[in-house]
């Protein structure tokens, strides 16, 4: 059964399934998503606190479009301070660098043992033609 929650936003009351905001919230969230999307293709060269004055959108909620890769930095990133959260390695765009990414992929695939190849059965091909029948009991 869902959960019945208040919006950490906004205050109002709201049904959690899987977002921690209500729906109001979400739609004033992507229209801000919008708004700092259409500034970046507009001006490709501009920095996050350029963005943030430009449109009115908190650098916060930027750097979270940025960790949530649905907005990526041009270059390095260096200077914004986007940075692998293992490693520390500067990254455009998500939480992790592509080394660490496939790094921990491999430790859960390890881990749950999807890195071993499956064990293949002899294939017995006079066994899978034949047809097994039950047999009947004679009765007297």
């Amino acid at each position: 059964m869902p959960e019945i929650r208040n919006c950490p936003r906004c205050g109002r009351i709201f049904t959690y399934v899987n977002r921690l905001i209500c729906s109001r919230c979400i739609e004033d969230e992507e229209q801000e998503f919008k708004l700092v999307k259409e500034y970046v293709y507009d001006n490709p060269g501009a920095n996050i606190p350029e963005v943030s004055a430009a449109t009115g959108v908190s650098v916060d909620r930027i750097m979270r479009f940025l960790r949530e890769e649905r907005l990526e930095l041009k270059g390095n990133g260096e200077s914004l301070g986007l940075g692998c959260e293992r490693c520390g390695m500067s990254i455009p765009s998500g939480r992790f660098c592509v080394k660490c990414k496939e790094e921990i992929s491999q430790g859960f695939k390890r881990e749950f043992g999807l890195d071993r190849k499956p064990v293949e059965q002899p294939k017995d091909t006079k066994q899978q033609e034949k047809m097994f029948t039950a047999t009947r009991r004679k009765t007297e």
